[in-house]
């Protein structure tokens, strides 16, 4: 088979390239192994292997280490002993075409999506809701399709829930479902929302698809790396269900694409068992639906992560590529989790995989294939090729300039707050309380009734009226995020 038809990972220990057909590339895969055995080089070189053949990458960079994909490489040591033990290998240093993107605009572009885009399910989960919360944002959701509120941000939701309070009769049939103290509840889990610097997250200019997708002039994928290195450690579930979000719009707006030569893009999420760590059952089905039928779409999900076991059976059974890197095994239910792993690669009798996992060093790892036909290839013990990019970070200075010259610049670094849900139910508040006051006026100017509207004003419409001023300065003073996922619903996008 022709080395362009295949991404090439390493060489087995008879110094054979080790790799797997492009064309099969779309059937997900998994890079895993204890911290320090060598995972980010694996994913670098992943990554390049990809951007060469075409194909556009995501990657989160956990670290702050696989920027080094921007810059050229510089081989020295163990690293060019490694590339001189390959003759085959074409090894050319460069840097690859990078986008950087971080949800708080620092270190790259904002990275930015919309809370009528993530939809009710997702956001039920990245607040943690209980099942009478979750119906109740559902009921919510509802009403902003009926009456045309767009809810872009976290100020929009804020906003609509605070009429919805007040306002009951706008749910309906719904309104049993959403009761003051649901609403209380909602608000202050929205508030630690803001609290972990979430709100940045919702918001317009949304992501694009298109822009991912875009190749390069001389035919190499974009890679598109998410700064996640504060992220996935101040806010890990923002963190993973931005990622959620992105597989499902992909998923969505996709067209079928059936057997290709190559992947359209292939997605690398690190620190995999955060997206499906308390993950609710109905979304955790979603997500294994979505892995499972995505390939079809021409994209390929790759989770890194250190054991195997982080992630749920069903997505496990989907995996064709296994890339394990060396493991510890120290108590009796690590040595259990060794030999589940061991067990779930194809034999070879040259060795025994159990043996090799607590011997492997560092860039060597057990390497499961899919052959041509799509049937699992024999284990084989694989030095990983180093990759053609910087081994480590980028300075500050040197992000700066990549994200100056990137393509994308100017087209997500100023916000937009175009007239949604906030704006017209703020909107609709001060109208109310103008009429009011209008009423007021002209009842009490009426002959013979000043006393009454006197009386009048002391009574009903001086409630209404000091209700409906006080609900529009409520309004005014929520401030919330921006919004994440609601296609794994089929919500409507606008």
């Amino acid at each position: 088979m022709p080395a362009a038809s295949q991404f090439i990972i390493g060489a087995s220990l008879q110094g054979q390239p080790i790799g797997q057909p492009l064309s099969l590339a779309n059937r997900h895969g998994l890079i895993a192994g204890a911290t320090g055995t060598g995972k980010t080089v694996t994913l670098q070189r992943l990554i390049e292997t990809f951007s060469d053949a075409g194909v556009a990458v995501f990657a989160a960079d956990i670290k702050g280490d696989l920027c080094g994909l921007g810059a050229e490489g510089a081989p020295h040591g163990k690293v060019a002993e490694r590339i001189a033990s390959m003759p085959w290998l074409e090894h050319r240093p460069q840097g690859y075409p990078l986008t950087l993107w971080d949800v708080h605009g620092i270190s790259g572009h904002p990275l930015r999506t919309t809370l009528s885009e993530m939809g009710p399910l997702l956001l039920g989960a990245l607040l943690e809701l209980t099942d009478s919360q979750q119906a109740a944002l559902y009921a919510a959701f509802k009403v902003a399709d009926r009456e045309g509120l767009l809810l872009l941000d976290l100020k929009d939701l804020k906003a609509l829930l605070g009429y919805l309070k007040d306002n009951p009769q706008a749910l309906g049939d719904d309104s049993a479902l959403f009761t003051p103290a649901s609403a209380q509840a909602l608000l202050r889990r929205l508030a630690g929302l803001e609290q972990q610097g979430a709100e940045a997250l919702f918001g317009e200019p949304a992501l694009q698809l298109e822009d991912l997708l875009r190749p390069e002039r001389d035919g190499r994928g974009r890679v598109h790396l998410l700064d996640a290195s504060r992220l996935v450690h101040e806010a890990p579930k923002v963190y993973a269900t931005f990622l959620l979000w992105l597989l499902a719009e992909l998923f969505e707006q996709l067209p079928e694409r059936g057997d290709a030569d190559k992947p359209l893009m292939a997605l690398f999420f690190d620190e995999a068992h955060l997206l499906f760590q308390g993950t609710p059952k109905a979304l955790q089905e979603r997500l294994e639906q979505v892995v499972r039928l995505i390939r079809s779409k021409g994209v390929g999900v790759y989770f890194v992560t250190q054991s195997p076991n982080d992630l749920p059976d069903a997505v496990l059974a989907q995996l064709g590529l296994r890339i394990q890197h060396g493991l510890r095994a120290f108590t009796t239910r690590e040595q259990k989790a060794l030999r589940a792993v061991a067990e779930g690669f194809r034999p070879n009798p040259a060795f025994d995989s159990l043996t090799v996992l607590s011997e492997l060093g560092i860039g060597e790892a057990l390497v499961g294939t899919l052959e041509e036909k799509g049937t699992p290839a024999m284990v084989q013990r694989v030095a990983v090729a180093p990759p053609q990019s910087r081994i480590g970070p980028l300075s500050d200075a040197e992000r700066a300039v990549l994200v100056r010259q990137s393509p994308l610049q100017g087209r997500y670094d100023k916000p937009i707050d175009r007239e949604s849900a906030y704006e017209l139910l703020t909107a609709r508040a001060e109208k109310s309380a103008a009429g009011a006051v209008e009423r007021a006026d002209q009842s009490a100017a009426e002959p013979g009734l000043g006393q009454m509207a006197g009386e009048f004003l002391g009574g009903i419409a001086g409630q209404a009226l000091k209700s409906a001023v006080r609900q529009a300065a409520n309004q005014l003073g929520r401030q919330l995020v921006r919004g994440l996922m609601g296609s794994l619903l089929g919500s409507k996008r606008r």
